[in-house]
């Protein structure tokens, strides 16, 4: 007699439960009760393999040996489990690797995960034609090599979540130790945590400042990340608002630092601050820097990437009272000291002449007096008055420093 015809209006014909499985015919129960009763045996056998094969298990404290053995035993266990019921969906990275602390994954590498693995795959298939029952070594043999697929999956996925764990943790610490250094609060608790995150305390520290391109904050990162090794260089990166933040070390060039890193950052300017001794100096050229970046849309000519030096006037007219200060410590006042035929050559070069002639029928001096003063301005300062960058950076030192000698005490 022909079936009934399936009625696609009835709905307890459409949603009929599926046929349940047969149940294991009488070898795979025999298997299954071997393997039960061999168990212990195969996870001390596995146990055993690793120590005399790897090295690093048996150079390993005996508390993470212990763990080791426990994962091996819940390894074929959770086999054994599989093999009874090989349709019911298993999180076999909870059956295996649940039994151990979430340290181990920082203790053994992934490596060393797959080599134990593999052992223990090695020792149960070694012993299949001894546990499976006569005429089920087949089966065993291809659910073992299935289950050696599936648990290759579930120890990528332990390692990957731990490191995603990880990542995260590390980039929110980084974060916390970048936007201290930015905001002036450094201290030994941020010494502590740039070491966590294996900063080796370089002596040469710059830090650089750009604006932070549009889209995945982590990719920026991890550009910076790849420019650093590149150019072998240490760094702590973060992006913070708008601005990308870099404390490179190993290099004393900032410029040079600046250029290895600059491919991340965003169109616009790039600041490099001055080269400092240590992470807790590391604030000073932070906050130079971040000066010098907001100071750079006055000078829209500014290189790039651009020294903080570079931009000490428009630092100081915008507000900056440590550009002002140098400004008034490293020229001024040198002049000051040199003599005051220096600061006077200077000024009406600078402010009246224009020229060397002009500035020597006002002084009342030989022509070569007024340029040998100028080459004096030079060795002095480091500024050359006849650049017209250096001779804006020097006005403005002379404008402060008068500034500064009519806020003296008399």
């Amino acid at each position: 007699m022909a079936p009934p015809a399936q009625n696609p209006q009835n709905p307890q014909q459409r949603h009929s439960p599926p046929a349940r499985p047969e149940p294991p015919r009488g070898d795979h129960a025999a298997t299954l009760r071997r393997l039960e009763k061999s168990a212990g045996r195969l996870a001390a056998h596995a146990i055993a393999r690793m120590d005399e094969q790897l090295p690093w298990y048996r150079a390993m404290p005996p508390e993470n040996r212990s763990w080791i053995g426990l994962v091996a035993q819940a390894g074929i266990a959770a086999f054994t489990e599989w093999f009874r019921h090989p349709e019911a969906p298993q999180a076999i990275s909870t059956d295996v690797f649940g039994t151990a602390p979430r340290e181990l994954t920082r203790a053994i590498s992934l490596r060393q995960t797959v080599e134990m693995v593999r052992t223990t795959i090695e020792v149960m298939e070694s012993a299949i034609d001894e546990v499976a029952a006569p005429g089920d070594e087949s089966v065993l043999r291809e659910a073992l090599l299935v289950y050696a697929r599936e648990i290759a999956f579930a120890t990528a996925q332990v390692y990957a979540q731990a490191a995603e764990a990880r990542g995260a943790w590390d980039a929110r610490l980084e974060s916390l130790v970048v936007n201290a250094v930015l905001s002036g609060e450094a201290d030994e608790g941020v010494l502590s945590r740039a070491a966590a995150l294996g900063w080796n305390s370089p002596d040469k520290i710059v830090v650089v400042l750009g604006t932070a391109p549009n889209g995945d904050s982590e990719l920026t990162v991890e550009a910076i990340r790849r420019a650093s090794r590149h150019a072998k260089l240490q760094v702590l990166t973060g992006v913070l608002g708008e601005r990308l933040v870099v404390i490179a070390g190993g290099d004393d060039d900032p410029i040079r630092v600046a250029k290895a890193l600059i491919g991340p950052f965003a169109p616009g300017p790039v600041v490099a601050g001055p080269v400092v001794g240590d992470l807790l100096s590391a604030t000073r050229s932070a906050q130079a820097a971040a000066a010098g970046l907001k100071a750079c849309r006055a000078w829209p000519d500014a290189p790039r990437p651009a020294l903080t030096d570079d931009l000490l006037p428009e630092r100081a007219m915008a507000g900056d009272r440590y550009a002002r200060s140098q400004l008034v410590e490293e020229i001024y006042r040198p002049l000051e000291e040199a003599g005051s035929a220096l600061l006077e050559t200077l000024s009406v070069y600078l402010e009246q002449a224009s020229s060397l002639e002009g500035a020597a029928r006002m002084l009342f001096v030989h022509p070569n007096t007024v340029r040998y003063r100028l080459r004096r301005v030079t060795d002095v300062t480091g500024w050359s008055p006849s650049d017209v960058r250096s001779a804006f950076t020097l006005r403005i030192a002379l404008i402060l420093g008068r500034l500064s000698d009519g806020e003296r005490p008399r």
